[in-house]
């Protein structure tokens, strides 16, 4: 027998995990680019204080002053041998005289210590950053499916058949719908662009590969496994399950998991989240109209996919091109 609450419980969990985690991750983007651009905000402030300073008359009362100046010239004496007859001991003793200015690092120096700067989110490796999304949504995903399992919960319930008709329609059904809701996004995207709002896409701009074994890695990869646990988290088990176990309107259901999922994309700023829970209520939509999982992971898969390659890979930007 079904056990509807566990499941919508341990959906729960899955769910507060992941916005969690979104948050955090969001978090430590915006605290490394403010530090950094903090950091050398502050290291500008400093060299122009620094000039602004070396620029008016000394100081011989600053003791860091009379570490920039050069000393005032000593008197001559007749006594002290000549610089070309002095021994090299001579001279080494000379230079740990005290009285001789010595060469310290000043404070602007110690500024620029490079240990002292943030970890630049530009700068971390591509590879690892695909290999923590696949593992992360991945690991999500198999917790969800074990969830399912465990609490028994229908095939029906969560979109799933099993059959060769539930596959060719599936995937013919999800591209069309796929490649329909892209072009839409996009050309919703590119007119929100011109009209000032715009969304950060640094995350995709970071995990956009450089090589083709990249490319690789992420369309038949990572992208694939983004699609199947996010449609099986917002859409199978936050509309189909709670449809099914306990009778609730789909469509009250897909607003709460649109929300949900906007949050969960906190990363794409307030414009991103928007469209981001529009784009995640027309695949509501998909769902509960054709009662399939399958439809909508490979409506997803395209619209990331397409978004990738025509943006990172042919470097083509819709709100430039519709402004021609």
């Amino acid at each position: 027998m079904p056990q509807w609450e566990t499941f919508v419980g341990l959906t729960g969990v899955v769910l507060v995990s992941l916005l969690v985690l979104s948050y955090l991750t969001q978090s430590a983007f915006d605290d490394g680019e403010s530090d950094t651009s903090d950091g050398v905000d502050e290291r500008f402030d400093a060299m122009d204080h620094d000039s602004d300073w070396n620029a008016r008359a000394p100081d011989e009362s600053s003791p860091s002053r009379a570490t920039v100046n050069a000393p005032a010239p000593e008197p001559i004496d007749d006594e002290r041998p000549a610089a070309d007859d002095r021994s090299p001991s001579d001279i080494d003793d000379g230079a740990r005289d005290p009285s001789q200015p010595q060469n310290v690092a000043t404070s602007s120096d110690a500024r620029f210590d490079p240990a002292d700067r943030s970890i630049d989110p530009a700068s971390l490796s591509t590879g690892a950053l695909l290999a923590n999304v696949a593992f992360s949504q991945g690991l999500f995903a198999l917790l969800l499916l074990g969830a399912a399992v465990y609490t028994a919960i229908p095939a029906a319930a969560l979109g799933i058949e099993f059959s060769a008709a539930y596959l060719e329609r599936g995937v013919m059904v999800g591209t069309v719908a796929g490649i329909s809701v892209y072009v839409v996004n996009e050309l919703a995207a590119a007119t929100a662009t011109r009209l000032g709002f715009d969304h950060d896409e640094t995350l995709r701009e970071l995990l956009a590969p450089d090589s083709v074994g990249g490319w690789l890695v992420l369309l038949l990869g990572v992208l694939p496994i983004i699609a199947v646990f996010e449609e099986f988290l917002f859409r199978a088990a936050l509309i189909g399950v709670p449809a099914a176990g306990f009778g609730l309107s789909p469509w009250l259901l897909a607003v709460g998991s649109s929300v949900a999922f906007a949050l969960g994309h906190g990363m794409q700023g307030s414009v991103g989240v928007v469209v981001t829970g529009l784009l995640g209520f027309v695949l509501a939509a998909v769902f509960i109209l054709t009662g399939s999982l399958l439809v909508v992971v490979v409506a997803h898969y395209l619209i990331n996919a397409l978004e990738f390659v025509v943006h990172e890979g042919i470097g083509l930007e819709w709100a430039e091109t519709l402004e021609r």
